[in-house]
Order: structure tokens, then C-alpha cells, then sequence
């Protein structure tokens, strides 16, 4: 796997005014230690360090009235991606005013596509706003990136297979990513709603141990999937359709780029996940 581009197509930052304290929140929201500061910067060297070639952040939206500043500031991040190795989409909330103009300017930012976070936009993935939203995605050409399954950290069915496949049905998008493989932790039902779709997926917070806090208690923590469990679902998708991505910071590059290449999977398979479908998804 030696010279193998790597493309982490799922990590998050924040502002540097606000970085620490929304870690810190976030932390104690998850009961999860973090592995970098959350900034541009953390993260640039976080994945120089781990031999990554580019981070893609991707922004979660929770006040609609934000969407247009958010994404401006994203494009002010990717003034410096020759530098800095990272590159950021934008973000888009269900209730964004004329949500059409927005996609727009995402478009004519050069963001390349954007981020929805059904849990932490209190609105289910199967609900016509965000079909609306994803419908005009696709007309544009933009990838759409979406959590899936449960999270860590807010309570309630916000994003489960089930209610991806209602939107896939009513959409047939092309270029949607279903992150953390179809739906975290509920992996038994991506099989059942999402294995026959044309849907993309992404392999952020789906290996290794989660990293709890030590008080957290243990009847209370869950796990990730194995390596042969990752890979038999892997495979039952296509590799083809999968994407790498870290959560970060919530997962550490070296380590999680380390634990695909030691999956049982072929090397073909390993270069498509690691960087080879989002170079040809992202167009670079």
C-alpha cells in the first residue's frame, strides 16, 4: 500500500475562537476523549503526520439563519488547501431560507458539496425537506454527506437506513454519502434498507475502540464493528462505494488508515477505500 493517495472525506473543525470550548462540549456530550484541538491547524498536522493527503470538514449547520456565514467561512478555508491539506464542503440545515440560492452559492464557492446532520438538525432524514434539499444537490452536481444511524451523543431515530431508504426512493441520488458506513450501529439493518441502493458510504467511526472517558460506565459503552465484520460489509456493499473517513477529531488518522490496510480485504479494495473513490468523486 506503499504511495497510496489518502483521502479522509469525513473530519470536523471549528472556528479558533470557539474550538476549545466545542470540544469540550462535544466530550462531555459523548463521554469521548478527542484526538485533536479541533482546529484547521490541528488537523493539518494531524494528517500530515498520519501520511494523509487531504481532510475534507464537513460543517454541521443547527441555526438555518447561519448557513450562508458558515459556508463563506468554509470557503475562506479552502483558500489555503494548498497549504494546509485541507479542504472543507459547506453545510445546509432542513429549514435554510430559499435553500435553493444556497446550494447555489455552494456551488459557485467551489465547495463541491455540503453536510447534513439529521440529530443535531432535530429533523428525520426521511422528512420532504431534505429530499427537497438532496433532489437539488444532485441537479447541480454537488455530493451531499449525511450522518447515519444512531449518535453518540443525542438520543432518537434521526438518520436510520430506514429512513435513508425513504429519501433514496423519493430522490435516486447519485452522489449521496452515507456516513459511518449506512448507519451507525445499526449496521444489521444497513443490509436490509441500503446493500441494494446506489448509495455512497463512508468509514468514519466504524473501527477500533471508542475512546470513553474512564469513568464512563462499562455496561453503558458500545463497540465498533471488527475488522471481519467490516469487511464482510464491506464487500456486501462494494468497495467501490466506500469512502474513508476518520470522524476527527474523534479518531486519530494513523490509526484508523492502519486498521483498513490490516482489514482483510484486497489491496485493490484497501486503494479504492482509502483515497481512490473520492479522488474520482471530488474530481481531483
Amino acid at each position: 500500500m506503499q504511495n497510496q493517495e489518502i483521502i479522509d472525506i469525513h473530519t470536523h473543525t471549528f472556528p479558533d475562537s470557539i474550538a476549545k470550548q466545542t470540544v469540550c462540549s462535544l466530550e462531555g456530550r459523548s463521554h469521548t476523549h478527542s484526538f485533536s484541538d479541533g482546529t484547521v491547524e490541528g488537523l493539518s498536522s494531524a494528517i500530515k503526520e498520519a501520511g494523509v493527503s487531504l481532510a475534507v470538514v464537513q460543517p454541521v449547520v443547527t441555526n438555518p439563519l447561519k448557513t450562508e456565514k458558515i459556508n463563506r467561512a468554509a470557503a475562506e478555508v479552502n483558500e489555503q488547501t494548498d497549504k494546509t491539506h485541507v479542504f472543507s464542503f459547506g453545510g445546509m440545515h432542513p429549514d435554510t431560507p430559499n435553500y435553493k440560492e444556497e446550494l447555489r452559492l455552494i456551488q459557485e464557492l467551489g465547495l463541491k458539496g455540503f453536510k447534513l446532520h439529521p440529530a443535531y438538525q432535530q429533523v428525520t432524514f426521511d422528512d420532504i425537506r431534505y429530499q427537497r434539499i438532496v433532489g437539488y444537490a444532485e441537479e447541480l452536481g454537488l455530493v451531499t454527506l449525511v450522518h447515519g444511524g444512531v449518535d453518540i451523543g443525542i438520543p432518537g431515530e434521526w438518520a436510520s437506513p430506514r429512513q435513508t431508504r425513504i429519501l433514496y426512493e423519493a430522490v435516486k441520488p447519485k452522489k449521496l454519502i452515507v456516513a459511518h458506513l449506512g448507519g451507525w450501529q445499526l449496521w444489521e439493518e444497513v443490509k436490509d434498507w441500503l446493500a441494494d441502493t446506489e448509495l455512497l458510504f463512508d468509514t468514519a467511526f466504524t473501527l477500533g475502540d471508542i475512546a470513553y472517558f474512564d469513568d464512563f460506565p462499562k455496561e453503558s459503552r458500545v463497540k465498533q464493528l471488527s475488522k471481519q465484520k467490516f469487511a464482510e460489509l464491506v464487500r456486501l456493499l462494494g468497495a467501490e462505494r466506500v469512502l474513508f473517513g476518520t470522524d476527527s477529531p474523534w479518531a486519530e488518522h494513523k490509526e484508523q488508515v492502519e486498521r483498513i490496510e490490516s482489514c482483510p480485504l484486497s489491496d485493490e479494495e484497501k486503494a479504492l477505500i482509502l483515497g481512490g473513490n473520492a479522488k474520482k468523486l471530488l474530481n481531483l
